[in-house]
């Protein structure tokens, strides 16, 4: 999450911190007091290289790098909103959804941003994408929840997930090289708009399939049917023909024909 940008809280009671959520405070902070003691290059084993990614496996880098930040502000930011929104899904999904949920979105925004530039040896960190993701959950959960944005604009949650969306978007590309991961930015957005309709998704996804399924049934049946039909006009036609001709008129193609459809028919 950018320091500054969205800054906003609920009018609601101050959420008391729940326990999944104390526990990411408690890792992210300390993680963070660590970078700050001990200076050194470990971003680009625990960052999000894409580079790294693609070309050496470091697949563990799509975790660690939510649990790196840059400065104060950008975890400051990043951990008021884990605690408002966050503590607020824990308490609507459990604990273990919850958790399970903000790793998805987190590592899924940290996917996205590697697959957009796979070649990029800079490294992404912080937990914004999970961030994002809470936006967008926190939207679908409470639409009508009121928050005030800069501490001053009364907004519905559902609209500031719109905003925050649009203006990523908009930053994207008005400001195409500034070192911030608006792919991360949103695809922590998108990752988890899916994940929170994949039931919707996985059923419109199974009734196409049904529906190619009995398409294709219908016309397998179709040409049973006229397989069918041929067989029963050929055998009248032969039929027509001993009766008006007699048999030895039948051919030799005619003859196995009948042959054939006898043993069928036993």
């Amino acid at each position: 999450m950018r320091p500054g940008m969205y800054r906003t809280y609920s009018r609601s009671a101050v959420p008391s911190v729940t326990p999944v959520v104390k526990w990411l405070l408690i890792v992210n902070i300390g993680i963070f007091i660590l970078q700050t003691v001990f200076r050194g290059g470990y971003f680009r084993i625990f960052g999000l290289v894409p580079a790294s990614v693609l070309g050496e496996g470091y697949l563990w880098q799509l975790v660690t790098y939510m649990f790196l930040h840059g400065n104060f502000l950008h975890i400051l930011f990043n951990m008021l909103f884990l605690w408002m929104m966050g503590s607020e899904l824990e308490r609507h999904w459990g604990g273990r959804e919850f958790l399970k949920y903000y790793l998805i979105t987190g590592s899924g925004a940290g996917l996205i941003n590697v697959l957009v530039q796979p070649s990029s040896s800079v490294p992404t960190i912080g937990a914004s994408g999970a961030i994002f993701g809470l936006i967008i959950a926190f939207a679908m959960a409470f639409p009508e929840r009121e928050l005030l944005l800069y501490f001053v604009i009364r907004i519905k949650a559902k609209h500031f997930a719109v905003l925050v969306g649009l203006l990523e978007l908009l930053a994207l590309f008005l400001m195409p090289g500034a070192p911030i991961a608006r792919f991360a930015h949103l695809g922590g957005l998108v990752v988890g708009f899916i994940y929170l309709k994949r039931s919707r998704v996985a059923g419109a996804i199974l009734r196409r399939a049904s529906g190619v399924q009995d398409k294709l049934a219908d016309a397998a049946e179709r040409r049973e049917q006229e397989r069918q039909t041929r067989l029963r006009d050929e055998i009248n036609r032969i039929l027509d023909k001993i009766n008006n001709e007699g048999m030895h008129t039948l051919t030799d193609r005619e003859r196995r024909f009948l042959e054939e459809q006898s043993r069928g028919r036993k």
